[in-house]
Formats: C-alpha cells, sequence, structure tokens
C-alpha cells in the first residue's frame, strides 16, 4: 500500500493521470470539475469531498480558468510545484497541441477547406456561446437586481467598446455588490490540505501585480510583438472571472482591433476548441500559432499559452495561505456576487459582437445556429459532436460568408 501511495506522489504519476484526463475530458469545466471529483475524491481518494468543494470555491472566487486551476492545487498537494506543473501540461496539452495543427493547418492549407465549413464553425459557436449565457445567468442572476446589473453592464460595454470598459464594469460591479447584496453565512468547513505559509503566498501575490503592472511598461518601453503578446494575454488571463467563455470578449478586445489575427479565423478557432477535450484557455494556443507577425506558428502559441495561464498559477498558490480567513468575509462574498452577474454580461455581449455579428449572415446561419443550439440544450449532444456537425452542414450546404 505505502508503495501505491508513494508512486502517486510523483510528478511523473502526476502527469499520465491528468494527461489521460486532458484526452478525455470533454464538455466545458463544470464537466471537468466532475471528471476530476469522480478521480481524485470518489476513486483515488487524494481528498475528502468537503475539501474538494472548498477548494472549486477558492478557485471559482479568482479569476481564470477553475478547472486548470483546480487541477493545479490537485497537483501542488501531491508533489509540491513539479506537481502543479505536471498537472497543468498533462490537462492542457492535449487541446493544445491539436489547436495549434488546426492554426498551422488553417494556415497553410485553407484555401483548400471548403468556406462554408469555416462558416459552420462560426454559426457553432453562436450556440455554444448561447448556451454559456443562458446557464451562467440562470446560476449567477437569479434576482432583479443581479439580471439589471448582467443588462447594464452588456449596454455599457456594447456602447464603449474598450478593454477599459470591460476592467472598469468589473470593478464597478464589485462595488455595488459592496453595497447591494447580502450574502449568506459560509458554514465551517475543515482546513484544505496545503500546508502553504502566508509569507510564501504573499511572495506568489507579489510577483502577480508585479507582472500585471511591469508587462505593459516593458512592452511599451521596449516595443515587440512577443512582449505585447505576453502582457495581452497576461493581462486578460488575470481578469477572466466566470469560466473559460468569458475569455471571448476580452481577447476579442485586445486581438481583434490590433489586426493580429481576423476576426474569420478568430470565432473558426473558436468553434474549433469546443470540439477538443480539455481547458477553453487552450484557445489561446490557437491565437498565438494564427498570428499574423512573428512570433507565430508553435513559438506563438506557446509565448501565449504560457503567459495566460501563468496568472492562474500565481493565483492559486498565492491565495491558498489566506483563503480560510478570506472566504467567511461576508464583503468578500457580496463583491464577488457582483462581479459574477457583470461578468455574465460581458458574454453576453460578446455574444451578439463579434459571435452573431461575425456568423449569423443569413437565414441558413440562422436556422443552423438554432439546431446546434437545440442540440447542446435539449438533445443534450456533446459539444465536439454539435461543432463537427456544423462543420460539415456548412461544408456540404456552402452556407453563406
Amino acid at each position: 500500500m505505502s508503495d501505491n501511495i508513494k508512486a502517486d506522489q510523483t510528478p511523473w504519476a502526476v502527469l499520465l493521470i491528468f494527461l489521460r484526463l486532458g484526452l478525455t475530458c470533454f464538455g466545458g469545466p463544470i464537466a471537468h470539475l466532475g471528471y476530476f471529483r469522480d478521480e481524485f475524491v470518489a476513486r483515488r481518494r487524494w481528498l475528502s469531498e468537503r475539501s474538494y468543494a472548498d477548494l472549486v470555491a477558492l478557485c471559482q472566487f479568482l479569476p481564470g480558468p477553475a478547472s486548470s486551476q483546480v487541477g493545479i492545487a490537485i497537483g501542488l498537494s501531491r508533489c509540491g510545484y513539479a506537481g502543479a506543473l505536471a498537472a497543468w501540461i498533462g490537462f492542457t496539452l492535449p487541446s493544445a497541441i491539436a489547436l495549434m495543427l488546426f492554426a498551422t493547418g488553417l494556415s497553410h492549407f485553407g484555401h483548400l477547406v471548403p468556406a462554408g465549413a469555416l462558416q459552420g464553425l462560426k454559426v457553432a459557436a453562436v450556440a455554444v456561446v448561447a448556451q454559456a449565457v443562458w446557464g451562467m445567468a440562470r446560476t449567477l442572476c437569479p434576482d432583479v437586481a443581479r439580471v439589471t446589473l448582467m443588462v447594464a453592464t452588456t449596454c455599457f460595454v456594447l456602447l464603449v467598446p474598450s478593454p477599459f470598459a470591460q476592467v472598469g464594469s468589473i470593478t464597478l460591479a464589485a462595488t455595488i455588490g459592496l453595497f447591494v447584496f447580502k450574502p449568506d453565512q459560509c458554514e465551517a468547513r475543515e482546513l484544505l490540505p496545503f500546508p502553504l505559509r502566508r509569507r510564501t503566498g504573499l511572495l506568489w501575490l507579489t510577483l502577480f501585480f508585479t507582472l500585471l503592472v511591469a508587462l505593459p511598461a516593458l512592452s511599451a518601453a521596449f516595443p515587440s510583438q512577443g512582449l505585447a503578446l505576453m502582457d495581452v494575454f497576461y493581462r486578460v488571463g488575470s481578469l477572466v472571472f466566470g469560466g473559460g467563455h468569458v475569455v471571448l470578449p476580452l481577447l476579442q478586445a485586445e486581438i481583434l482591433p490590433a489586426g493580429w489575427v481576423s476576426n474569420e479565423t478568430f470565432l473558426a478557432g473558436y468553434g474549433a476548441a469546443q470540439a477538443v477535450p480539455g481547458p477553453l484557455f487552450s484557445f489561446a494556443a490557437f491565437l498565438g500559432a494564427s498570428m499574423n507577425q512573428a512570433p507565430s506558428g508553435w513559438l506563438g502559441g506557446l509565448i501565449c499559452l504560457t503567459a495566460i495561464y501563468l496568472p492562474s498559477f500565481l493565483l492559486v498558490i498565492g491565495s491558498l495561505p489566506f483563503w480560510e480567513r478570506l472566504r467567511h468575509n461576508a464583503r468578500t462574498q457580496a463583491a464577488l456576487m457582483g462581479v459574477n452577474a457583470s461578468v455574465v454580461g460581458l458574454l453576453l455581449a460578446a455574444l451578439y459582437q463579434p459571435v452573431w455579428t461575425g456568423a449569423i449572415q443569413g437565414p441558413g446561419d440562422f436556422g443552423l445556429a438554432l439546431m446546434a443550439l437545440m442540440g447542446l440544450m435539449f438533445w443534450k449532444l456533446a459539444p465536439w459532436l454539435v461543432v463537427l456537425g456544423c462543420g460539415v452542414v456548412g461544408g456540404v450546404l456552402g452556407l453563406a460568408l
């Protein structure tokens, strides 16, 4: 028994376990968390049910991809920093490689792909984002106050299309939440099994905020495409609240105005990201590989992927020593309620621009989007199957560009 436990506590073992999950975890972050619970609570008993629930609560509180952050924390609990890195590599590598291969094929052989097939991928993105908006709104906006905050955020960011408007709307929503919302008192929980000192956590959090300030300054002082990519993707990874789909409006506001990737390529890649297992943040690897300027290809994909995930590492490791006190703070919970409503509004705005306006160009597009949405919400089809079907139908019917 002890030999098995020791074998499970090596970075190599953690890598292989998460690699299998990265190859099989379809369905988005909520589904990923279900896979993780089956693997690490029910089967391997690395965490208790309550400890796992507390860990999920922490990662949903932080900006970034919740499922990937839970994986990083589980790897950290097994064998330290090497385990955290092994968990991230194993879970992220399959989807990142698949999307970089797709980007490379699109750039070299895109002329051979029927235009209707790419259009079908863009239409699939409409259905996927619409489903995400609906599901998140039902959970995070259950009352009039939060619905109002959601709609106000949507209108604001559509009227003021700027990354600063998006960040400002989240900040304002947090402030409103402090005064408007009254969260329920949290019940007592057991301590999380992560014996990190507060001094260590403070060091990682300081590094997070230092990079958030330093990268824009370095990018302005030493203009280069590589530094610009690091700045943009690190900043986006630091500000994404509410799950992987919310990365869409933030990236769209940064990438498209700069002319780094065309809107058609952006939406086609986002649609393709629904068809691969693993985290949606791997979409960053597709964008990096699709850049119109160097670095692009595999190097660009690696830079963007690393930059967008780096905040997750720093925030998870830095926050663990402080979480027990923070999660019981009523003011923190109230602010988070406002932030959650605001991010649903951000995603609703993205559903209109660029997803809807870039994909729905005729009755055929609209009909295919309705069929895809019905497949996701009522037939309960896997997202990858819906995306594949939209691509095939688009290629066969030659939907209007």
